[in-house]
C-alpha cells in the first residue's frame, strides 16, 4: 500500500458525518412504542450530587405504584432529558446509572436548576460528543510537527518503516504461556512504534495482552488499556487484577460490570477523604440553585437569586479543586488504566502521556476512534483478528467508502509479518470444528491443544453416549425440503428450518446438556426472534452473530436461513461473519442450511466440501 496523505484524515471525518447521519435517520424510523426508545410522563422524584459535580436524577411515574414499561433505556444509555420548563423547552444529555421497576436514575452534568415540577420525557440519544472528539484527535495527528504524535503518524500512515528491536532477558510471568503467545509478546515489547497481535479464535488472545501489559509495567511504563466495549475493557480488567495488577476502570460507572464498580475511578475517588468534602460541597450547592429556581412565598429581594446561584457555583468550584486533587492522586499512583476508547476524556486525563497504549478487539471499530488513543502514547500494540466480524457502520455509504475497514486491517495489509504475530495454539474447539476455518481464514496455521483437540460432548459429565454426542460436526442439509425463507422488513426467516434447529436443541438438551451449555445463533435477526418464540427455554441463548463474537458454548447450532431458487446468500457474503459463527462451538457444532442455495457462493462450496470429507454432511431427510 502507498503512504497516505492527509486526505486520509478529511475522508474519515466526512465519513463520520455520514455515519452520524444514518443514525439520526435510524432514530427516526423508530416509534417509541415498537422500539421502547423514550419514557414519558415521568416526573423527578429525587436528586443527589456525584462525581464530577454530576447530578443523580431520580424519576418515576406520578402514581408511585406504577411500573415503568418495558424499554431500551438501561444503565450506560446516553440519553436526552426533555421537559416543556413553561415554554422554555429544556433539554438536558445524561447517562442511565440505574434502573428497577418503577424508577430510572440518569446522571446528568449540569449546573443549572433541574425543575421539580415538570412531566419529563426521556429517550435515547446518540454520542455527538465522542464523533466531535474523533475529528478533533484526527486533527491533532494531522498537524502535528517534530513530537512522537508525528512519528507515529508516519508509521501509521506507510510514510516510514516502523521501528523493531529484540528484546532480551523476556521471562513470562505467565508460565503457561504457548510459543506463539510468547513470541507476540516478545514482538510488542520490541516495537519502538506499533506492533499487531492476531488472535484467531479461541487462542488465547487476552492472555497474551495481559503479559504484555504485566511486562511493560515491571519495565516501569505506564499503561493505557482500551477496548471499543465496555465488555472488553471490564473483561481485560478482570483478568489483570485477577492476575494481581493494579488497575484503575475510567468511565461511567452505570458502564461497567456491578463486580468491578468498585475499581472504577469514581468509587475510588468516592472514598477519598477530600472527595467527601467535595460532595458536601455539591450538596449544599445543588440546594442552593433549587432555592434560586422557586420562590414559593414574598418576592426575593432584587439580586438575592444571582447572589444564591453565585454562592452555589462557587461551592462547585472548591468542590471540583478537591476532587481534582483525589483523581490526580489516585491516578499518578496507578500504573494501568482501562477505559474504552471513547471513554477517554481529557477533563480526566488531562494532558497525561503513556510509554504504552493497547487496544484489544481492535477490528471491532472504526479507525478514527483508534486516534484519541493514539495521541496519548508513544507506543501502541493493537490485537484482535481481522478475519472475524468488522466494525459495525450503520451507513452503507460509509462503509462502502472505507469506514469499515478497522486500523489493524489496514496495517495489517500494510506491514504484514513485519509487524503482526498470529497466536497459533487454540484452546476452544475440537480440530474437526476449527478446522476450515483455520484452512480458509489462517492458512492452515491453528493448532488444537492437546485438551481439545478432540474432545466431545459425551465426555462431559452426565451427558449420554449417542450419533450426536460422539461427533464434532453435522451439517442437516435441507436442499429439497422446501424450506422457503420469508422476508420479514429488511430481514429474513426460515420457519422450517427452525422447527430443525429446535428438534436439535431439544435432543441436546435430552442427551444431558443443561440449557447454558448451549447456543443458537443466525444471522438474520427475524431468524433470531423466531428462534425465541420456538424455543422458550430458560438459560437456552439464542442471538445473531454480533451477539456471540468473542464468546463460546459447548455445542452451538447455526441457522443458515438462506434458501431460495435464486441461489442469493444475501448477506452471508459476508464471510467473516460466518468464520464467528463456525467457531463458538467447544465440542459440538451443527449447522442447518440449503445446500443448494449455499453453493452458488465459492466459499460455502468449500465449506460444503469440507463437511462431506470429514463425514459431517447429512439430510434433512435422515433427522425425519
Amino acid at each position: 500500500m502507498s503512504a497516505l496523505g492527509d486526505d486520509h484524515f478529511d475522508r474519515l471525518s466526512h465519513l463520520l458525518d455520514l455515519e452520524a447521519e444514518a443514525e439520526r435517520e435510524q432514530a427516526a424510523r423508530v416509534t417509541d412504542d415498537g422500539e421502547g426508545r423514550a419514557l414519558t410522563g415521568l416526573v423527578l422524584r429525587d436528586e443527589d450530587a456525584g462525581l464530577g459535580g454530576r447530578l443523580l436524577l431520580t424519576f418515576g411515574k406520578r402514581d408511585v405504584s406504577q411500573s415503568l414499561p418495558p424499554t431500551r433505556l438501561q444503565p450506560g444509555s446516553p440519553v436526552l432529558l426533555k421537559c416543556p420548563n413553561d415554554g422554555e423547552p429544556l433539554a438536558i444529555r445524561g447517562v442511565v446509572f440505574a434502573r428497577d421497576a418503577a424508577t430510572l436514575r440518569v446522571a446528568v452534568e449540569d449546573d443549572e436548576t433541574i425543575p421539580d415540577d415538570q412531566t419529563w420525557r426521556i429517550e435515547l440519544s446518540s454520542d455527538e460528543v465522542a464523533r466531535l472528539r474523533q475529528k478533533a484527535a484526527m486533527q491533532a495527528a494531522r498537524n502535528a510537527k517534530r513530537d512522537r504524535l508525528a512519528e507515529l503518524r508516519d508509521a501509521l500512515m506507510g510514510r516510514r518503516e516502523p521501528e523493531v528491536q529484540d528484546v532480551e532477558g523476556f521471562t513470562p510471568l505467565d508460565a503457561s504461556l504457548n510459543p506463539s503467545q510468547r513470541e507476540a509478546v516478545a514482538a510488542a515489547l520490541g516495537a519502538n512504534d506499533f506492533a499487531i497481535i492476531h488472535g484467531p479464535p479461541g487462542t488465547g488472545k487476552t492472555t497474551a495482552v495481559v503479559e504484555l501489559i504485566r511486562q511493560a509495567v515491571r519495565r516501569g511504563e505506564r499503561v493505557l488499556a482500551c477496548a471499543p466495549s465496555n465488555l472488553a475493557v471490564d473483561n481485560l480488567l478482570e483478568k489483570l487484577l485477577a492476575a494481581g495488577e493494579n488497575a484503575v476502570r475510567l468511565g461511567h460507572p452505570a458502564r461497567v460490570s456491578e463486580t468491578l464498580r468498585e475499581h472504577t475511578l469514581d468509587e475510588l475517588v468516592e472514598r477519598h477523604p477530600d472527595a467527601r468534602q467535595a460532595r458536601r460541597f455539591y450538596k449544599e450547592a445543588h440546594a442552593l440553585f433549587r432555592k434560586a429556581g422557586r420562590w414559593t412565598r414574598a418576592k426575593p429581594e432584587p439580586g438575592e437569586k444571582v447572589s444564591l446561584r453565585r454562592e452555589a457555583r462557587a461551592l462547585i468550584d472548591d468542590a471540583r479543586q478537591l476532587e481534582g486533587r483525589a483523581v490526580e492522586r489516585i491516578l499518578d499512583g496507578t500504573p494501568v488504566l482501562c477505559a474504552t476508547l471513547t471513554g477517554l476524556h481529557p477533563d480526566v486525563l488531562g494532558n497525561r502521556v503513556f510509554d504504552l497504549v493497547v487496544i484489544d478487539e481492535a477490528c471491532q471499530t472504526p479507525e478514527p476512534a483508534c486516534w484519541r488513543a493514539i495521541g496519548r502514547t508513544r507506543r501502541l500494540v493493537l490485537a484482535g483478528d481481522h478475519c472475524q466480524l468488522p466494525p459495525t457502520v450503520l451507513s452503507l455509504e460509509a462503509a462502502r467508502r472505507g469506514l469499515s475497514v478497522s486500523l489493524m486491517e489496514r496495517l495489517v495489509a500494510c506491514y504484514g509479518p513485519a509487524v503482526t504475530r498470529r497466536l497459533r495454539v487454540q484452546y476452544r474447539m475440537h480440530d474437526e470444528i476449527a478446522g476450515f476455518s483455520s484452512a480458509e481464514f489462517y492458512e492452515s496455521d491453528l493448532i488444537a491443544d492437546e485438551s481439545v483437540k478432540g474432545h466431545l460432548l459425551r465426555d462431559l459429565p452426565g451427558v449420554a453416549p449417542n450419533p450426536t454426542t460422539e461427533s464434532p460436526v453435522q451439517f442437516i442439509d435441507t436442499a429439497g425440503a422446501g424450506y422457503e425463507e420469508e422476508a420479514i422488513n429488511d430481514s429474513r426467516r426460515n420457519a422450517s428450518e427452525a422447527e430443525i434447529v429446535a428438534r436439535q436443541v431439544r435432543a441436546l438438551v435430552e442427551a444431558g446438556l443443561a440449557p447454558e451449555q448451549v447456543a443458537v445463533i443466525a444471522p438474520y435477526s427475524a431468524q433470531v426472534k423466531l428462534l425465541r418464540e420456538v424455543l422458550p427455554v430458560p438459560g437456552l441463548e439464542i442471538d445473531s452473530v454480533d451477539g456471540f463474537q468473542g464468546r463460546e458454548k459447548e455445542a452451538v447450532v447455526v441457522s443458515m436461513v438462506r434458501s431460495n431458487s435464486e441461489g442469493d446468500v444475501g448477506f452471508l457474503a459476508d464471510v467473516r461473519r460466518t468464520n464467528v459463527a463456525l467457531t463458538r462451538a467447544r465440542r459440538k457444532l451443527i449447522v442447518v442450511g440449503d445446500s443448494a442455495t449455499l453453493a452458488n457462493h465459492p466459499f460455502y462450496q468449500r465449506l460444503l466440501g469440507y463437511f462431506e470429507r470429514i463425514g459431517a454432511h447429512g439430510s434433512v431427510w435422515e433427522e425425519e
